[in-house]
């Protein structure tokens, strides 16, 4: 089937229509807002740093203006979204369930093998809690043999409740402390849903439907991803049937390198807003950072992982888009006690800023720091003392 082409402006237009960034409230308002956020990315990822409010609750904000904390968890609760770990930590739709079955069974048949004290473990605390409910780590008595070594050195019964965890034995909830609870499955999966484990083509056909789905555009890689536990996934072959049905088509984007790939019902008429939009470093839009510099010549690293004296940009550095560009980025911290938002740094990039633009980031800005309940905001520094200037000026 022939490739179809379009421009660089074009796929951006429809990367930000696939990841719900096309224009605010996309989704619309409200609990239902965010439940439809979750079934239309499939993967929302979490993550426990807590500079600014928490990367799930970021994310599903950036797409929900009314957004509240406490949604995603009733969502849980409900039985709508489950947390797992596949290609990272982070939330699914509970009816996407089986497709996590080949991942845990992966996790099981692929680790290292286990001591038998181990397994005694496991087999202990699984008896505890179908005897007796829902346990967290706080629960059993220190049981570390030798001193901890660092931050992954877990004591046995951490690794026990982690194993069980990605073994499908044992499920996570949240309490309001965003500390974790580990559950036996049938009192956190309602009980219609789906436990078929499907087969290696259904699970490769969802992963593509699923990534393209989020991606808007993507390539095999890219798909390939998601799938990576499963040793010898079917992506690339069920992606080339897929493509010969005329399910997916593939894309001819100027002066990229190809294949990419799109669903058939894909719009390609996406008009987008010029709205601002702060986004998590652990934003769908921001998994790739090659992406980020193909599409949208934003070169893009978080920096919380880089020793401090190499940072450029900051510790914790929020990508600013406006419209289908990236204008700054923006190191901030939320000191919850002063209840102030500290903007450390804003870098902006070198694309120009009218009056207008600085408008609609300061009228974002203070949203976020709304979300982050904060009530006022300190600046430090910027690339561009005038911008920084004129944004101050709008507070």
């Amino acid at each position: 089937m022939q490739a179809i082409t379009l421009t660089l402006a074009q796929a951006r237009k429809i990367i930000l229509d696939a990841a719900g960034l096309a224009s605010p409230a996309q989704f619309g308002y409200g609990i239902e807002a965010v439940n439809k956020v979750i079934q239309h990315l499939g993967f929302v990822q979490l993550d426990t740093n807590y500079v600014v409010e928490r990367a799930h609750h970021h994310v599903l904000y950036t797409r929900v203006p009314d957004y509240e904390i406490g949604w995603l968890s009733a969502l849980c609760e409900e039985g709508n979204v489950f947390e797992y770990f596949s290609s990272d930590a982070g939330y699914l739709p509970m009816e996407d369930f089986r497709f996590s079955l080949p991942i845990k069974q992966a996790f099981k048949t692929q680790r290292k093998e286990i001591s038998k004290p181990e397994i005694l473990l496991m087999e202990q605390i699984m008896d505890q809690v179908e005897r007796d409910g829902a346990v967290r780590v706080g629960d059993f008595e220190n049981d570390r043999v030798e001193a901890s070594t660092g931050w992954w050195d877990w004591r046995p019964a951490k690794v026990a409740l982690e194993r069980l965890y990605f073994d499908g034995r044992l499920m996570i909830s949240r309490d309001s402390k965003f500390h974790k609870r580990y559950d036996v499955p049938l009192n956190l999966v309602p009980l219609d849903t789906d436990m078929t484990l499907p087969t290696n083509i259904e699970f490769a056909r969802f992963i593509i439907k699923r990534t393209l789905g989020a991606l808007g555009i993507a390539t095999v890689k890219e798909m390939a991803w998601r799938a990576r536990r499963i040793k010898g996934n079917l992506v690339k072959t069920e992606l080339q049937k897929m493509v010969e049905e005329g399910a997916v088509l593939k894309v001819q984007i100027e002066a990229l390198k190809g294949p990419h790939y799109m669903l058939r019902e894909q719009k390609t008429d996406v008009q987008i807003s010029n709205e601002v939009f702060i986004l998590s470093p652990f934003d769908i839009l921001n998994v790739f950072r090659h992406r980020l510099r193909e599409f949208f010549d934003f070169d893009y690293q978080i920096e919380c992982f880089v020793p401090a004296a190499k940072r450029k940009y900051g510790y914790f550095s929020l990508p600013i888009l406006a419209g289908d560009t990236f204008i700054a980025r923006m190191d901030a911290k939320a000191d919850r006690k002063k209840k102030m938002l500290m903007v450390h740094n804003i870098h902006f990039e070198e694309v120009p800023i009218n009056k207008q633009l600085i408008e609609k980031f300061s009228t974002a800005l203070k949203a976020f720091a709304t979300f982050n309940q904060c009530y006022d905001i300190r600046f430090a520094k910027s690339n561009r003392a005038d911008d920084l200037e004129r944004l101050q000026n709008t507070f």
